[in-house]
């Protein structure tokens, strides 16, 4: 059984994705506690599903994309059983994943969002860096969620230790919500020399700040 917080239908609101049609698959539960996380009502309650009732539920969605998120998905190991059931069917599958649990057993055929923690996270401590090492250029990405220039140097050290530019499809760095000037932000990134990009969250752009995160 699965513990499951909301099946929805939306469009993608970060990432290479964003702006596509997309059915959310949100698990309940969650081993951090990012400082700025902004999907708290997922850490506790959520309702016991089968894979077979949430991929019923997917199906009449009406997306070909798909994305499991939390919380932290991948915290429950039936997930791993849900995301190759969805592979299987043919949707295409995207994990985010906080980075905290290993990604080594995820179906190839699903591509992974890797949020990197930085500093102002209060959980930085806790990356499994391993992951990173398994990212591929033609599915995954990475994403640090900053809220200030430590943490920008921060993610810029590790994208460069980890040669990230080369080993993921793309590079995110994404402002957390009213936090940190925008303008710095993209003044940083273009200075860099990197080949990344910004990223802003476009569900809260639409809906407004109280959103929620992918």
């Amino acid at each position: 059984m699965l513990r499951v917080t909301e099946i929805f239908r939306s469009i993608q609101g970060e990432s290479t994705h964003a702006g596509r049609p997309c059915a959310f698959v949100r698990l309940t539960g969650c081993p951090m506690r990012c400082v700025w996380c902004d999907s708290e009502y997922t850490f506790s309650g959520g309702e016991h599903f089968t894979v077979d009732d949430v991929l019923s539920q997917v199906r009449a969605l009406n997306c070909k994309l798909v994305e499991v998120t939390g919380g932290e998905p991948l915290a429950q190991r039936e997930a791993f059983d849900l995301i190759e059931r969805l592979c299987d069917e043919g949707f295409e599958v995207l994990i985010e994943t906080g980075g905290f649990v290993s990604t080594e057993e995820v179906d190839a055929r699903a591509s992974i969002i890797l949020d990197v923690k930085c500093p102002a996270s209060g959980e930085a401590e806790r990356n499994h860096w391993p992951n990173l090492e398994r990212l591929r250029a033609d599915k995954d990405e990475a994403k640090f969620v900053i809220v200030n220039f430590e943490d920008w140097e921060f993610a810029r050290e590790i994208i460069e230790r980890y040669e990230l530019v080369r080993r993921a499809k793309a590079v995110l760095i994404s402002p957390a919500w009213d936090t940190v000037d925008l303008q710095e932000v993209a003044g940083w990134i273009a200075e860099s020399g990197l080949n990344i990009r910004m990223q802003l969250q476009l569900h809260k752009y639409i809906w407004g700040p109280e959103a929620h995160g992918v």
